[in-house]
């Protein structure tokens, strides 16, 4: 008998879902449970939340919005483990484990990080300023969340790659101090979706305040579509698809015919005017749907909250049974 590979992905509940988070990491993640030959796990990682939410009201809300937009997108809690972070106890008493393995120089490195400190340095104040042991340590509680399950691979984007790199350089130091115990999880990336455009063309990201919520009204979406900035490429001119904001979301909702028919209306020279009408209606046709069930789960909380128990049952005895094996192999047990 084949043994499925595991895939663990895992989704901060830090902010209201958005396109960039449905185009670079739910479609991808979910169109792996497809694979019959794949065992797929995904978690709501509300204790990396901790580093930046501290109010508990907003925290229990944005858990309640990341799992519905999952549901509501697809996720079938029959055919993958779908569980939150902190109802898996075994994850913090292994990152305390990790860490324990774990150099600090290594976590010195860590991209989140070292951002926080330039920004730090850029502003004239000492360079820990607002580093909780949260930020620092998060990448020993991401391979915790990884290890724990001895997933094989990590859907990530191209800019997390390092936390998967760190992960595998955690797990190596575990085996080499305790003999063979943790699998070495390889990332999967999706390079057509590596970077998610916003309305004004760098990254989508609410920092920057160019995100399209996932589930906003239909006017309010034509709306958002209707402010993404282009090129001043006049109408009838020829229009290159490369770095096209509009093509690059158009081809992520549209079917590959239209994706197709599009790319050659832009070589004819269609307006970009028709463009942003053809890029809603194709958004709004694959969301309408999602967009009904996300808010009548957010109306019956009660029914997810069931559904994140019941995956946490399921969790909870595999967890517990790779914490007898670490805690034989450290001398615990």
């Amino acid at each position: 008998m084949t043994l499925k590979r595991k895939t663990i992905t895992g989704v901060k509940p830090t902010g209201t879902p958005h396109v960039g988070n449905y185009i670079g990491a739910i479609k991808p993640a979910l169109d792996l449970t497809k694979d019959d030959d794949r065992q797929t796990l995904y978690f709501i990682a509300d204790l990396h939340a901790l580093n930046s939410i501290h109010n508990g009201k907003e925290l229990k809300q944005l858990t309640y919005e990341v799992a519905a937009t999952w549901l509501a997108l697809g996720l079938d809690p029959s055919r993958s483990l779908f569980y939150k972070q902190s109802d898996i106890t075994e994850l913090v008493e292994l990152q305390w484990i990790l860490g324990s393995v774990t150099n600090k120089g290594l976590l010195n490195r860590a991209h989140a990080y070292k951002a926080k400190m330039d920004e730090n340095k850029g502003k004239d104040l000492d360079e820990d300023t607002g580093v909780n042991m949260g930020l620092f340590n998060y990448p020993v509680m991401m391979a915790a969340d990884i290890l724990l399950f001895q997933s094989d691979e990590v859907p990530v984007g191209k800019d997390n790659i390092q936390h998967i790199e760190m992960a595998r350089d955690i797990a190596q130091s575990f085996n080499r101090y305790y003999g063979d115990t943790f699998k070495l999880p390889d990332a999967i990336v999706s390079k057509e979706t590596a970077v998610i455009p916003g309305l004004d063309g760098r990254k989508m990201s609410k920092s920057y305040g160019n995100t399209i919520p996932l589930f906003i009204d239909e006017k309010e979406l034509e709306k958002r579509v209707k402010r993404i900035v282009t090129d001043s490429t006049p109408p009838n001119e020829p229009k290159a698809t490369e770095d096209s904001i509009l093509f690059s979301l158009y081809q992520s909702f549209a079917a590959p015919e239209e994706t197709e028919q599009m790319q050659q209306a832009f070589a004819d020279g269609i307006g970009y005017g028709e463009v942003k009408k053809e890029l809603f209606n194709v958004m709004n046709r694959t969301l309408a749907g999602p967009r009904k069930t996300y808010h009548e789960l957010l109306e019956n909380k009660q029914k997810i909250d069931q559904l994140l128990r019941e995956g946490a049952e399921k969790a909870k005895p595999i967890a517990r049974r790779q914490m007898e094996i670490v805690k034989e192999r450290i001398g615990l047990l």
